[in-house]
């Protein structure tokens, strides 16, 4: 009879550690930070094409290089182009972009890593030694080198964060189960006879999934400081499509004159990734075990 009941231990644990989020997370001072200023930036993101006064890529030639006023709000760069409307449409693309480009590690390093900590092992040997060697290199480096190689683009940007970015969660993953499948519900799980997939599934991952959720956060920030370094570089979302790289790039060179067209781009991408950091530490918070 013991043995029949211990797998659905883990059931009541998880389920009350997602009722404790539910009552708790709006007394999680940097949660609710976090979750504001992601949340206003993503509906400025989300609604550019109501609220940009103008298209993006809409030249003036007549009115180049203006500085802020009623009629543009933070001016206009060197094509005449408003730089607020730009602002909003490169937070859409980076956003998605930043987002985006964390599922893909996030799902291959989660399978990874349940698979090396679970089975151990040749098939711990062979994932730790691929994760070994993405480590030797310093990830922005690596990133760079990659889309240099690919080409520039939205796709060779997924591909080459997604071939650099894995590791992360397979180490976290792996680390976690190696320690949760020694306990007693685990070894209840198979004394009943219940599959290895369904105990990883439904009994593991549940219990060990919360720290590669919050490291997801921190993700986020750099995979978004690596799409605006590839934009600065040339080598990221090509013109003329708006981005803030691209952009902090473009007003480089009237930085004494026309600070506006670079500060504002990197003062965006501060914000987000301070509202991200808020949010990983609030998730931390509230999915820590009490």
């Amino acid at each position: 009879m013991a043995t029949a009941a211990a797998p659905i231990a883990t059931e009541p644990l998880v389920v009350e550690r997602h009722r404790g989020f539910w009552q708790r997370w709006y007394r999680t001072p940097s949660f609710v930070a976090g979750l504001v200023i992601i949340g206003i930036m993503v509906t400025m993101a989300a609604l550019a094409p109501v609220i940009a006064p103008y298209n993006p890529n809409h030249q003036d030639l007549t009115q180049l290089l203006q500085g802020p006023s009623s009629k543009h709000w933070l001016g206009t760069d060197n094509l005449g182009r408003d730089v607020w409307s730009r602002m909003l449409y490169a937070a859409r693309v980076d956003l998605q972009v930043a987002f985006l480009a964390v599922c893909f590690p996030f799902i291959i390093g989660t399978v990874l890593g349940c698979i090396s900590g679970f089975y151990g092992g040749w098939a711990d040997v062979g994932v730790m030694r691929f994760v070994d060697v993405v480590v030797a290199f310093p990830f922005y480096v690596l990133i760079i080198a990659m889309v240099f190689v690919l080409g520039p683009g939205t796709r060779n940007i997924y591909i080459a964060i997604t071939l650099v970015g894995w590791v992360s969660y397979a180490r976290i993953l792996r680390g976690e189960i190696l320690v949760a499948k020694r306990q007693e519900y685990v070894l209840a799980a198979r004394g009943a006879g219940f599959s290895d997939a369904r105990i990883v599934m439904r009994h593991l991952l549940p219990n060990v999934i919360t720290q590669a959720i919050v490291f997801a956060m921190s993700d986020i920030v750099l995979d978004l400081l690596a799409i605006v370094t590839l934009g600065y570089l040339g080598l990221g979302i090509q013109p003329p499509t708006a981005d803030w790289g691209t952009m902090i790039a473009d007003g480089e060179q009237f930085l004494t004159t026309h600070w506006q067209l670079s500060t504002f781009p990197g003062v965006a991408v501060v914000i987000v990734g301070l509202g991200l950091s808020l949010l990983g530490d609030g998730l931390a918070d509230l999915l820590r075990p009490e």
